[in-house]
């Protein structure tokens, strides 16, 4: 049994990450607010102090982020402290304290787009076009890059990951939103980028065989099929019966593909396709 602290339990990786490592390990959820007898109130966007937390803990699995990440320059602060200061803070106190492993969600967000599909040796380069949320995430690694060779460090990069809870203001959930409504949907060329989405359940099962890794890592955590945003799109608007409307946009798709080969041989083979996963959150 691992002694385990977990941020993000709130959210949608977290709050399905968390039953399932519960079950073998003692974990220690952060949040914002009290809510449990294992949770510790820190709000990562003020000052806090690394005082507060356990000093015998075996493993940190870092998974939140900043509600605000679109809230720029209004909150780039807050989300600076959320997504990288936070960071900074908890790799510095695992390598002081003998913390054994150390798992961040990243976003695949920073690979940009391309018509391959990347890997983990794909070179990452700042790019104006980024963004402020992709840039914390970004300087996140950096940080965590150069820890990797004193701790066990891995580093997820999560493409797209959707199901059941998710916020809004997420990708998937604004597209049901929008066919639901009847809001026109904007495709690049006649089918839109091509991205590979991750159910949760898939993301979670790779999260917790990473607890078994030795050593440092980067892996993408993506899922199993290649989706054009029409398809996605004439997906969920079968199932919700309602017919999309699309706006072409007479510019070249940029897709965002990750590789699963490294997560199907060291984590798990992601199983759920878009089909099935997208009935849960419908």
């Amino acid at each position: 049994m691992r002694k385990i602290l977990l941020t993000g339990a709130g959210g949608l990786v977290g709050s399905h990450l968390l039953p399932l490592i519960n079950e073998e390990h003692e974990v220690i959820t952060i949040s914002s607010k009290k809510n449990s007898n294992n949770n510790i109130q820190i709000d990562f966007s003020k000052e806090w102090d690394t005082d507060l937390l356990p000093k015998d803990l075996d493993t940190i699995i870092h998974l939140a982020q900043s509600k605000d990440f679109r809230d720029f320059p209004n909150k780039a602060v807050d989300v600076f402290n959320v997504n990288t200061m936070s960071t900074l803070k908890l790799i510095d106190f695992a390598y002081k304290t003998g913390v054994k492993t150390f798992i961040f969600a990243s976003s695949a967000g920073i690979y940009g787009n391309s018509d391959v599909e990347f890997d983990e040796s794909t070179d990452i380069i700042y790019k104006s076009e980024m963004g402020f949320y992709l840039g914390t995430k970004q300087c996140s690694e950096i940080i965590l890059d150069n820890y990797s060779s004193l701790i066990q460090v891995i580093q997820l990069r999560l493409f797209f990951v959707y199901g059941k809870g998710q916020r809004k203001d997420m990708l998937i959930p604004r597209l049901v939103d929008n066919i639901q409504n009847g809001i026109h949907l904007h495709l690049q060329g006649a089918s839109g980028i091509t991205i590979n989405p991750t159910h949760v359940s898939d993301a979670v099962k790779a999260i917790k065989a990473s607890l078994d890794l030795s050593g440092s890592h980067k892996i993408n955590i993506a899922g199993p099929e290649l989706l054009t945003m029409k398809e996605i799109v004439e997906v969920i608007g079968n199932l919700i019966q309602k017919q999309p409307q699309f706006i072409l946009e007479e510019k070249e798709a940029k897709n965002l593909i990750g590789s699963i080969t490294n997560m199907s041989e060291k984590l798990v083979k992601p199983q759920v396709k878009f089909k099935e996963g997208i009935k849960d959150f419908i």
